[in-house]
C-alpha cells in the first residue's frame, strides 16, 4: 500500500494530486501564474482531508519560470522532510508529453519570448529539455511535428507518480553562454598532413553513403571560402568539420566525430567554432542539413539556435530526406 502526493508549479497552473496504489484519489488545480505560493498550501490541505497518511512526494522539477517553480519544489521537499518520507523529482514536461499520442513537441512559457520544450514520441521524451525563442519552436513544429503549448495541456499531477525518474535539482535550462571544452581534446586548423587520416575516417564512418575522397578534401582545403578544423586526442585525429561562406550565408559542410568518442561535447565545440568563424566573416546566417530521423544530431543544432526551413527529398539517397536548418547570426 502506497499513497503518493504529487505537486507541480512549473507553469501558470498549480496542480496537485493524491494517488493511492496506482489509483487517483483526487486531483486539484488552480490557474494563476503569480499565485502558486498562496494557492498550493490550500490545495494540499484539501487533499489531506481525504488522506493524511502520505508515503512519498513526487515533485515537478521543471523546466519552468524560476519563481513559480521553486514554490512547488520547496514546499514538496519541506513536506517530505517534516514527515520523514522520501521525495523524488521528475521532468514536468514528461507529465505533459504522457498525454500526447504519436510524435509531438510539448512546450511551456519560459518568459522572455522563449519556450521550454522537448520532443515526445508515444508519450516518451526523446530529447533533452531545451529553451528557444517562440518563432524557432514554431518553425520546427510547423515543419515536422504538432506543437502542444501550455494552455493546450498542462502538467498532470495525476500522471506524475507513474513517471520514472529521480531528479534532485531544479531543471534550469536557460542557454548558457559557454560550455566546457571536451576534456583532453584539442582543436586546430586542418592541414595537408591530415588528409590521409581524415579521408580514412570519412570512408569508415560513411561507408555506403558516398563518402568524400581524399582529392575532394584536398580541393576543399585549398578553397579560400572554406574553413576546416580537426580535433585531436592524444595526438590522434578523432574528428573534423568544415564550413563554406557563400555571400552572406555560411553553410556547414560536415561535422564528423569518431563514433567511439561521441557525446563528449566534441561536435558542440566544432559547431561553436564554425559559428564564431561565420560571425567573424560577417555572415548574416548559417545553414546546415541533417538527415530526417537523425534524433541524435538534431538536438545539438536546435539547442544552438538552428530552426528548420524545409526538407529536401532524397538528399542523402533514395528515401533519405534532409531537414534544412538555419541560424540567424545577427
Amino acid at each position: 500500500m502506497s499513497t503518493i502526493l504529487a505537486i507541480d508549479t512549473s507553469t501558470s497552473r498549480t496542480t496537485v494530486a493524491l494517488v493511492k496504489d496506482g489509483s487517483v484519489v483526487a486531483g486539484l488545480h488552480h490557474d494563476d501564474p503569480i499565485a502558486h505560493g498562496e494557492v498550493l498550501p490550500r490545495l494540499i490541505s484539501e487533499l489531506l482531508k481525504l488522506e493524511n497518511s502520505i508515503d512519498e512526494v513526487v515533485i515537478g522539477m521543471g523546466p519552468g519560470p524560476f519563481t513559480g517553480l521553486r514554490v512547488g519544489i520547496v514546499f514538496g521537499q519541506s513536506f517530505a522532510f517534516a514527515r520523514n518520507i522520501p521525495w523524488r523529482g521528475i521532468c514536468s514536461l514528461d507529465s505533459m508529453g504522457a498525454q500526447v499520442q504519436g510524435s509531438a513537441i510539448v512546450a511551456v512559457d519560459a518568459r522572455r519570448k522563449e519556450l521550454f520544450w522537448a520532443e515526445f514520441k508515444e508519450g516518451k521524451r526523446i530529447t533533452e529539455p531545451q529553451v528557444a525563442l517562440r518563432h524557432v519552436v514554431d518553425s520546427f513544429a510547423s515543419t515536422a511535428l504538432p506543437l502542444f503549448l501550455e494552455g493546450d495541456i498542462y502538467p498532470s499531477a495525476e500522471l506524475m507518480p507513474a513517471i520514472i525518474g529521480d531528479i534532485r535539482e531544479p531543471i534550469y535550462i536557460r542557454r548558457p553562454d559557454a560550455y566546457p571544452s571536451p576534456a583532453g581534446v584539442t582543436f586546430r586548423a586542418m592541414n595537408a598532413m591530415d588528409l590521409v587520416v581524415v579521408s580514412s575516417l570519412e570512408k569508415s564512418i560513411y561507408a555506403g553513403e558516398d563518402p568524400w575522397s581524399m582529392e575532394q578534401f584536398k580541393e576543399e582545403l585549398a578553397a579560400n571560402d572554406r574553413y576546416y578544423l580537426v580535433a585531436e586526442k592524444e595526438g590522434v585525429v578523432i574528428g573534423y568539420c568544415g564550413v563554406m561562406l557563400a555571400g552572406e550565408i555560411a553553410d556547414v559542410l560536415t561535422i564528423t566525430v569518431d563514433p567511439r568518442l561521441r557525446r563528449q561535447g566534441i561536435g558542440r565545440e566544432f559547431l561553436k567554432r564554425l559559428i564564431d568563424w561565420a560571425r567573424n566573416k560577417k555572415a548574416e546566417s548559417m545553414m546546415l542539413e541533417v538527415r530526417v530521423g537523425n534524433d541524435a544530431a538534431r538536438p545539438l543544432y536546435t539547442s544552438s539556435g538552428f530552426y528548420p526551413l524545409n526538407t529536401r527529398s532524397d538528399y542523402y539517397g533514395p528515401g533519405l530526406d534532409a531537414l534544412v536548418m538555419k541560424k540567424d547570426l545577427r
